[in-house]
C-alpha cells in the first residue's frame, strides 16, 4: 500500500481505549523498531513539537492470529506521499497542505504485522487515566497560578481563558505531564519583566503562592467542575479544546491531550512552587500532584 494521504482518525479525545483498525503502512523505524500506521486509533501519541504528554502504553493485536504486540512508543508522524517522517524529523508544521499527519505505533522489528492486517489497538486504562488526571490538573493549576500572580502585572498583558493576565501562556518554557501530576517551568527573563511582570520578592512568597493556587484548584475540585474536549473533527490535526465549567466561568484552552471528565475525579490537588537557576535566568517551577 502507498503512504496514507489523509490524517489518522483519532478517537482518544472522546476517551476511547480500544479501537479496531486496518494497517495502512509498515516500515522500519530504526533502533530495532517498526512504525505501524493505521486508518484509525485510540492510542495517544507523543508530539515532538510540544512533547508535554507521553504516549499511551498498550498493544496491537493482529486479529487473524490473536498475537498481541507491545507498543513500545507512539509518535506523531507525517508523510508527503513519498516518505514517512517520525517525531522530531518532521520537516513541516502540522496542517501543512499536501501532508498527512499520522499516528505511528512503534513495535519490535520482526513483529508479524503487515499492511492490510485488521488489528485491535488497546491503550492501557490505568496509564491513560493517570496521565489524563495529570493533564487536567496541569490546566487547572495554570489558571489558578495566573490568578495568584495577577497583582504582579504593571502593564496590560494578554489574558487567559478566564480573563486574567496569562502568566502561564507568556512565560511557559516547558510542561511535562506525569502520572497524576505535572511539572511546569516558567522563565522569568528580561522580556517578561519588560512586559510588566514584577519579580521582586517572589522568592519570599513561593509558599504562600503555592497555597493560594492549591486552594483555588481545591475549590474547583469541590465544585465538581465538569471537563470535556471539544473538537472540530476526528483527524489528528483537527483543532481540539479543553473546556472546564469552573465556578468563575467557562475556561477553554487549546489542547491535544487526554483528560478526565471532571475536576472531582482528581480527588485532591497540591501545588508547590520553587525557583531554580537556568544559566543565569531564574525559572519558576510549579509541581502539581493529584490525590486520585
Amino acid at each position: 500500500m502507498t503512504l496514507p494521504a489523509h490524517d489518522t482518525r483519532v478517537t482518544y479525545p472522546a476517551g476511547a481505549l480500544v479501537e479496531r483498525a486496518t494497517v495502512l503502512h509498515v516500515e522500519p523505524a530504526g533502533d530495532g523498531l517498526l512504525a505501524v500506521v493505521t486508518d484509525v486509533t485510540g492510542f495517544h501519541p507523543v508530539d515532538a513539537a510540544w512533547p508535554d504528554q507521553p504516549a499511551d502504553a498498550g498493544t496491537i493485536t493482529v486479529l487473524a492470529d490473536g498475537a498481541p504486540l507491545p507498543v513500545r512508543d507512539a509518535v506523531v508522524a507525517a508523510s508527503d506521499g513519498e516518505a514517512l517522517h517520525l517525531g522530531a524529523d518532521i520537516p513541516v508544521r502540522k496542517g501543512t497542505e499536501g501532508w498527512a499527519f499520522l499516528v505511528a505505533h512503534l513495535v519490535d522489528a520482526g513483529s508479524a504485522i503487515a499492511e492490510g492486517d485488521d488489528v485491535e489497538i488497546a491503550a492501557e486504562a490505568t496509564v491513560r487515566r493517570a496521565l489524563s488526571a495529570g493533564h487536567t490538573a496541569c490546566h487547572a493549576a495554570s489558571l489558578a497560578l495566573n490568578l495568584a500572580l495577577e497583582g504582579r502585572w504593571s502593564k496590560p498583558a494578554r489574558t487567559d481563558a478566564l480573563g486574567r493576565p496569562d502568566f502561564d501562556g507568556i512565560a511557559i518554557a516547558s510542561s511535562t505531564i506525569e502520572p497524576h501530576g505535572s511539572l511546569d517551568r516558567y522563565r522569568l527573563n528580561k522580556s517578561l519583566r519588560r512586559a510588566g511582570f514584577d519579580v521582586a520578592g517572589l522568592a519570599d512568597e513561593l509558599d504562600a503562592l503555592g497555597a493560594a493556587v492549591t486552594a483555588t484548584v481545591g475549590e474547583w475540585v469541590a465544585a465538581g467542575s465538569p471537563v470535556r474536549i471539544d473538537r472540530d473533527g476526528e483527524g489528528l490535526t483537527d483543532r481540539r479544546r479543553w473546556v472546564a465549567e469552573l465556578p468563575g466561568g467557562t475556561a477553554t484552552i487549546a489542547c491535544g491531550g487526554t483528560h478526565v471528565g471532571s475536576l472531582a475525579e482528581l480527588g485532591s490537588v497540591s501545588v508547590a512552587l520553587s525557583l531554580v537557576d537556568d544559566a543565569g535566568t531564574p525559572v519558576l517551577e510549579m509541581r502539581t500532584r493529584t490525590g486520585a
